[in-house]
């Protein structure tokens, strides 16, 4: 069903059997966002239509997007913030933490380490990584330790790594991403430039900040209206 529908407080999740998109998925953060600052402003209930107005999405869309996971809404009333927001954490595996490393304890790596909204959203920084001798054993300001690439099978598996975060210049990248993989690390996220091989199994998604400004470029250069 694509519409709020005719159920008690209780949700009622479904198990898929069906693949579901990326952009779906990217869609559950979005509205896992929006549930989130209105649980923080104290409002119990919200329906689509309403959710869709006060942060620009498409009601539809949200209902759609929500119906591939179970039914969610209660006729009359909409979605009970909490609960949907708890349900969607649980759909994106964000009720248990996630153990993240990060390979590269560059500016860019370690800025990623010290930032605390990964906390906030349940992912946790266990780990650093990097190639140079006079950054082993030293800490990030926030206190993430920097090991060795070379024991990076060892840790990840004693840290129980769920995801790697790829932050090394691209000459060593598919280097470093063989490495991951060899471990066991089934999720990447890569902010080196270029295109990286894995096997099947393993998910790598790009990050390429290059390609976004240079989007954002065309644009200008363009003089779209909606810049």
């Amino acid at each position: 069903m694509t519409r709020e529908n005719k159920l008690g407080p209780a949700a009622r999740p479904r198990v898929l059997t069906e693949p579901v998109s990326e952009l779906t998925t990217n869609r559950l953060s979005v509205y896992l966002r929006c549930l989130s600052e209105l649980d923080t402003e104290g409002v119990r209930t919200i329906s689509s239509q309403a959710l869709a107005e006060q942060f620009n999405l498409n009601a539809a869309q949200i209902r759609k997007d929500l119906a591939y996971f179970g039914e969610f809404g209660v006729r009359g009333i909409g979605y009970y913030v909490q609960e949907l927001r708890r349900h969607l954490r649980q759909i994106l595996g964000l009720d248990r933490a996630v153990r993240v490393a990060i390979v590269g304890a560059g500016n860019l790596g370690l800025a990623l380490a010290d930032y605390a909204g990964f906390r906030d959203d349940g992912f946790e920084i266990v780990a650093l990584f990097d190639t140079l001798k006079e950054k082993v054993g030293r800490r990030s300001r926030g206190g993430v330790l920097i090991h060795d690439i070379r024991d990076f099978k060892t840790i990840a598996k004693r840290e129980a790594i769920g995801i790697a975060v790829i932050a090394v210049p691209a000459a060593g990248a598919q280097a470093v991403v063989n490495v991951v993989v060899a471990a066991g690390v089934k999720a990447i996220l890569n902010f080196s430039p270029g295109a990286f091989k894995v096997p099947r199994g393993v998910k790598l998604k790009n990050m390429d900040l290059t390609v976004s400004l240079e989007s954002l470029s065309f644009f200008l250069v363009q003089g779209d209206p909606d810049v």
